[in-house]
Formats: structure tokens, C-alpha cells, sequence
């Protein structure tokens, strides 16, 4: 896995049929920034009251959405809501008037991403559209010397280098071969990886057919402001490869037919709350783009500076922004593969941020026996859920580095983009499941379902069992049935060790006012709450001390009703 790092303003990407709308919407954020600015102090995310004035409407989202990405949400009967409106540029205008340079602007957070002195910082917080700083402090201040980014690096990228394997056991593990001979590669499916360069990929022998079919549609550097990412570091040259390569006799990825959009959003000489502003903006792109599936190696504890750093309290999937920023992607229909960390050898022990998202799959890291390795990050989250959520080899896998040479390396970073790719092509097979239900089954694949543990979460899962649950639990519908076709679930069932339970509401329920019943086996009321399904998913929290058994949650908004059975 690697630890995660820095920032910039979006210059204009390539652009393919993918994301033609989304050209729009670039050049008219790019009115509002500056095109020069002096360095400055300190960057600082500046959160806005409210998006009032702004001149988009949720009625009319391709302005600022491509086309691919409202279809992915419509697929999936999902709404877009105020949280996808763009900022109000008349506010950004006037923040940039106090002097401050403009970096970024985040539809999601509502925020501004500036760089300036303390002193512009008050001028801004006393405007009256201004509602705070996120942490209430800078993300990032000078950058490390020299000397300390070469400490700094070696701290992440320490992955231990083995003689040459064949990449076969890799994708045996997960039955992905056998869903090749079906036909399942990714094909149609669009990947965004996030990470902290790919040196050479776009001359990687391994990776040769996926550009000679351009097949990666976008790419962006967030560190550099440049659309090149073919120069930085190799780390994410090495997890591409592991995901898509398709070198008969020596490396072959799961998610080999699928397309891609490649971002750097790791500075990997430094590690600041910054890099976690980074990632939400990377994401907001990948959404408007139409990205469907997320992988991403990087992973938030600690920071350059100690009193940054989180706590294992904090890893309860809601308290950091890369977090948030991860569950808000799932929410509009994303599928966000995480690794779930180094650190299970070290002091720190657990996972780290996002994998400690309620709809993320953080995934953990096995060898070629299928035993959890010693480095691999440990759950639960802090709040007590299932993570990471499943395993794969992470221990000797198989990549082709950034001179071509297949080599094997160690890391949570290799697992997930394994589980990447099969998620991907899972999702080729049953284009009718919703994110959620990929998620969902993905999980439930796991050769752990019954009793997950915290190293290997629910365990090894496989295309075949993947595909089995999708045929028990989401049956294929008339495409046309979209009501019927995004039913409401509940996730994680069974519940484990989880305090609260997750509702996908669905076609029926989006939109309004659902009461909420949790019964036990004998009829008794234990817990009831009304929630307004405003958002894709909601949340109910548990009664304390449930014992083990069979449960029933009944959701009615007075015209519908749905009873769904949860195991604890």
C-alpha cells in the first residue's frame, strides 16, 4: 500500500467521447482561476455556507456531468441532489479578489482549495458566505527538504522485491481465469486509479494493447497541473500492470479489457491533510467523467506533521475527508476499491483511511497459500465493522515494472487492484446490479462469509461465488423494470460485530420519508426511526447487546412496504 501525498488546479485533460460534457464544465471553472500566483504560506480548504445563486440546477446535470456519468447514476436510480451542484462562482470570485491563489473547487465538500497567508485567511473567514476551514487549520505549509523527502519516500515505497513468478496463482486465487473463458475481461467498464505516478506505462510492453486501443481515456497529474503522468513515480505503473496487463505466457490481468482514467494524486516526498483534499477532488472528476469502479493504494494515519495524525478512533467511516470523500462516491453509484494498509506488523496495526468506509471494499493481503501475510493491515474499524472486507494475493504478486521486467512484489497495494479487476469484470457480467449490490456480493463471495475475522475481513472471494450470490439475492430483471430492478438492501447482513446496519433504498423508497422498524424472531419492536431517503443510502443504528439470531427490518413510506431478513 502506499501512504498516501500532495495538490494543483486542473489544466484541460484529453478528452474522449466519455467525457465530452465534462470539457464544459472544466472550462467554465477555469474562468474563475488564476493562471499565475506567487507561492504562498499555507493551503487551506475554505468551506461555503450554502450554494445559493449558483447558475447550475439539478435538472440540468449535463452541464456539469458527461453524459456516461448521469447514465451510470440513472442505471442505478440514483438522483442528482444540491451535493453535485458546483460551487457558486460568484463566491469563488470573491475569495479570489482577497489575493489568495485558487487552486481547486469541490462540488461535494462545497469548499475552495486556496493558497495564502494568515492573514488573507481572516479576510476570508469573515465573508458572509464563508462557513469555516476544514481541520480549522492549514492543510500543508513549506515542503520537506531534500533531504527529509528522500526518508519520506523510502518509508512508502519499501515494497521487497522477489525473483520473477507467473501471474497465474494471482488470478487462479480469485477464478478469474475461468471467468475469462467467458468472456469477462472489464470490457465497457471505466477504471480510475489513483495514485502517485505511472512511470512508463504508456511504453510497458505488458500494457501495449490497452494504448494501441486507447482504451485510457483521460489522465491528469493533481501535483504537477499537467495532463502527463508518465514520469512520476512507478508505484501506480506497478498496480496498473497487476489489474490490466495482457502479456501472454507472463502477466495477464484480471480487468485487462476495461478502460481507464489514470490520476496522480500522491506527492510522495511528503504526507499532509492536503493529500486528503487532493484525493475528494480527483474523485469529483472521476464522477463527472463517469468512472465506474475506483482503485485506489492510498492510505491515511500518519502525517509529516505528528499532530495531524489520526487515531484508530478515527478510523470509523466518517471522520476524515478522504473517507467521506470515498462513501460520497459510492453514493452516486462507484464502486471504491481500497487497500487496506502495511501497517499490521507495525505499532499502528490497523487499517488505515479509506478503507475504514461503510461502502468501500478495503482489501487485505494474503500469499499464494491463500494465508493472511503479516504486513496486511487489521480490522475491525473503530466502530466495529467487518474490514478490511476481502483478501487477495497480495504476497508475491506478480507486476511488470516501469523498464517491462516482470517482477513480484509485497503490499496491500497489490492486492486491490486484483480485486479491482474482478469487480470490474464481475459487473460486466451483471450490468444490472447497482454499485451497492457488486459490493454487496463481492463480499458475500468472500470464502469467509459465515465467520470473517480481522485479517481476512470475509475472506477469498471468487467470480463464481460472486456470480451465485447475484443469482440468488439480485435476480436478472426486464431492463426496463428499473423500480423492481434497484430494490432495496441491507449490508453488512450477516451483521457480525457491526453496531449499525446500512439500507440501500432502492427505486421504491428514494426520495421519501421511510419509517423504519427493526423486529426480532418473536414479533417484538426493538428499534423504530423514520429517515428521509434523501440520500442513496441510509443509516439505523442497533440496540446494544443483540443476541445472535434472525431479525426483520420493515420499511414503509405509507404506499410501499419491504421486509428484509438480517442475521446477526
Amino acid at each position: 500500500m502506499l501512504k498516501a501525498s500532495t495538490f494543483a488546479y486542473l489544466s484541460l485533460p484529453k478528452v474522449t467521447p466519455f467525457a465530452k460534457k465534462w470539457v464544459l464544465f472544466l472550462l467554465l471553472i477555469a474562468c474563475f482561476l488564476p493562471t499565475t500566483s506567487k507561492a504562498q504560506n499555507a493551503k487551506y480548504l475554505v468551506l461555503l455556507k450554502d450554494k445559493t445563486g449558483t447558475p447550475f440546477t439539478t435538472d440540468k446535470p449535463e452541464a456539469f456531468l458527461s453524459k456516461r456519468s448521469i447514465e451510470r447514476r440513472s442505471r442505478q436510480g440514483i438522483k442528482v441532489v444540491s451535493r453535485d451542484l458546483p460551487v457558486n462562482p460568484t463566491y469563488v470570485t470573491q475569495i479570489r479578489q482577497t489575493g489568495v491563489k485558487v487552486w481547486y473547487t469541490s462540488r461535494w465538500l462545497n469548499a475552495v482549495l486556496v493558497e495564502g497567508t494568515a492573514a488573507q485567511l481572516t479576510v476570508i473567514r469573515n465573508l458572509s458566505f464563508v462557513s469555516g476551514v476544514e481541520f480549522n487549520r492549514a492543510l500543508a505549509n513549506a515542503r520537506l527538504s531534500a533531504e527529509n523527502q528522500s526518508q519520506v519516500t523510502n518509508r512508502k515505497f519499501g515494497e521487497e522485491t522477489f525473483s520473477y513468478g507467473p501471474s497465474q496463482n494471482q488470478i487462479v486465487m480469485l477464478g478469474a481465469d475461468k471467468m475469462h473463458d467467458q468472456g469477462y475481461n472489464g470490457k465497457g467498464i471505466l477504471i480510475g486509479i489513483f495514485d502517485g505516478g505511472f512511470a512508463k506505462s504508456n511504453v510497458n510492453p505488458a500494457l501495449k494493447t490497452i494504448f494501441a486501443e486507447n482504451r485510457v481515456v483521460s489522465t491528469y497529474d493533481f501535483v504537477k497541473k499537467e495532463t502527463s503522468v508518465y514520469e512520476d513515480d512507478s508505484h501506480g505503473n506497478n498496480v496498473f500492470s497487476i489489474m490490466a496487463s495482457f502479456q501472454e505466457g507472463a502477466l495477464i490481468g484480471p480487468g485487462y479489457g476495461a478502460s481507464f482514467t489514470l490520476l496522480r494524486t500522491e506527492d510522495a516526498a511528503t504526507e499532509t491533510r492536503l493529500e486528503e483534499a487532493n484525493w475528494l477532488l480527483a474523485a469529483e472528476y472521476a464522477d463527472s467523467l463517469g468512472v465506474d469502479v475506483i482503485n485506489t493504494s492510498l492510505g491515511y494515519s500518519e502525517f509529516d506533521n505528528p499532530a495531524d495524525s489520526y487515531t484508530y478512533a478515527d478510523m470509523n467511516g466518517k471522520t476524515t475527508l478522504i473517507t467521506r470523500a470515498a462513501d460520497w462516491l459510492a453514493g452516486v453509484g462507484v464502486v471504491v476499491v481500497v487497500s487496506a494498509g502495511n501497517e499490521g506488523s507495525s505499532s499502528w496495526k490497523y487499517i488505515s483511511a479509506p478503507a475504514d468506509g461503510d461502502s468501500v471494499l478495503a482489501i487485505a493481503a494474503v500469499n499464494s497459500a491463500k494465508i493472511a501475510t503479516s504486513f496486511s493491515s487489521y480490522g475491525p474499524s473503530s466502530d466495529g465493522r467487518v474490514k478490511p472486507d476481502v483478501a487477495a494475493q497480495g504476497q508475491g504478486t506478480v507486476y511488470s515494472d516501469l523498464n517491462g521486467t516482470i517482477r513480484a512484489g509485497n503490499g496491500t497495494s497489490y492486492s486491490a487492484p486484483l480485486i479491482a479487476g474482478l469487480v470490474a469484470a464481475f459487473w460486466q457480467s451483471q450490468p444490472h446490479l447497482t454499485a451497492m449490490q457488486v459490493i454487496d456480493c463481492i463480499r458475500r463471495a468472500g470464502d469467509r462469509f459465515s465467520a470473517p475475522t480481522p485479517q481476512y475481513g470475509y475472506g477469498i472471494p471468487t467470480f463464481a461465488s460472486a456470480t451465485q450470490v447475484a443469482k440468488d439475492r439480485y435476480p436478472t430483471l426486464a431492463v426496463t423494470d428499473w423500480t423492481k430492478l434497484n430494490e432495496a438492501f441491507v449490508y453488512p447482513n450477516p451483521l457480525g460485530v457491526n453496531s449499525s446496519l446500512q439500507i440501500h433504498w432502492g427505486g421504491v423508497f428514494a426520495g421519501k420519508n421511510v419509517t423504519v422498524t427493526l423486529i426480532d424472531a418473536t414479533g417484538k419492536v426493538l428499534n423504530q426511526q423514520s429517515i428521509l431517503a434523501t440520500e442513496p443510502t441510509g443509516k439505523v443504528t442497533l440496540p446494544q447487546n443483540m443476541s445472535n439470531g434472525s431479525y426483520f427490518l420493515k420499511m414503509n413510506d405509507s404506499q410501499h412496504e419491504r421486509v428484509l431478513k438480517v442475521i446477526k
